[in-house]
């Protein structure tokens, strides 16, 4: 890959239109609408954004240990949250306060849920013999 080619990959994740990429990557404004679209189409150029598409999402979207970590941390006490005050005159302050006994609850509850530890249903497994009869043994 040249570095002009990834200065059009990199443009395109930005903005998402070829042409526009083709032209800032310095390529010319009268055949960047045609040289965009053959970009698009080599195997490695459509690798390389594939790739770092996938890593700009995973970036952006919590994993499951991420929402584990803030949970224990608004169960615990750790997490504040900001909330205005009035001081007069129509202004307003943030200040910091801690989150109250409902929020953390909650947070213990989701954490529960997830680790199965509130369930209702008792799951219980065993066999169970089947036993068949003839039909002899029943009258008429």
């Amino acid at each position: 890959m040249t570095p002009r080619q990834r200065k059009f990959c990199d443009e395109y994740l930005i903005s998402g239109n070829a042409t526009d990429a083709a032209i800032k990557a310095g390529y010319s404004p009268k055949t960047a609408k045609q040289t965009g679209s053959e970009n698009l189409a080599k195997p490695d150029l459509k690798a390389y954004i594939e790739t770092e598409l996938e890593k700009l999402h995973s970036a952006k979207i919590a994993d499951a240990e991420e929402v584990m970590k803030y949970l224990t941390s608004v169960m615990r006490g750790e997490h504040t949250e900001e909330i205005p005050i009035l001081c007069g005159d129509g202004c307003q302050e943030l200040t910091q306060k801690e989150v109250g006994a409902k929020e953390r609850l909650k947070a213990a509850e989701l954490i529960g849920k997830r680790y199965g530890m509130f369930t209702d249903k008792v799951g219980v497994e065993r066999a169970v013999p089947v036993i068949i009869t003839g039909d002899d043994q029943l009258e008429d």
